[in-house]
């Protein structure tokens, strides 16, 4: 486990392979590299922000790759990521391909590193509108209460 107080150099990196290893599909990647900025499995995430919190590590990190990782890509401009102190905060480009549609959908994602190892999550981006397909089956799945786009 990594030490409770990530470094800056430390989330810089974590930051950086973020949306590469998502992209690449490299998910035991993608996992290993949140393992080397977050000591315990205490995560807290809104995702997106306004819609009931989701916790634990295995709910917020594993779970949602195995949903939305075979429909969504990820790219990150580098000029759009911060890391101020115990936070990260990005614009990042969700490159959403349902039913042989491809959109770019933009969310921005903060995370904040508390000194007890845990991690809060948040996340803005417009919901889609419910519908059937896989789009709305995937969000229907994230969101089970009765979410408004």
């Amino acid at each position: 486990m990594p030490p409770p107080n990530p470094t800056t150099k430390e989330l810089l990196n974590w930051a950086r392979n973020y949306d590469k290893l998502w992209t690449a599909g490299d998910r035991q990647g993608w996992i290993d590299n949140y393992r080397t900025v977050v000591a315990s499995d205490c995560v807290r995430m809104l995702d997106p922000v306004g819609t009931p919190e989701k916790y634990g590590f295995q709910h917020c990190i594993v779970d949602s790759w195995d949903l939305f990782q075979p429909h969504v890509k990820f790219h990150m401009p580098p000029e759009t990521l911060f890391v101020n102190g115990n936070e990260v905060a990005w614009v990042l480009h969700n490159i959403i391909t349902s039913e042989g549609r491809t959109t770019v959908v933009p969310s921005i994602e903060t995370y904040r590193f508390e000194p007890d190892g845990s991690l809060v999550i948040r996340t803005w981006y417009r919901l889609p509108r419910k519908a059937g397909g896989e789009l709305g089956q995937m969000f229907t799945t994230y969101l089970p209460d009765d979410y408004e786009a």
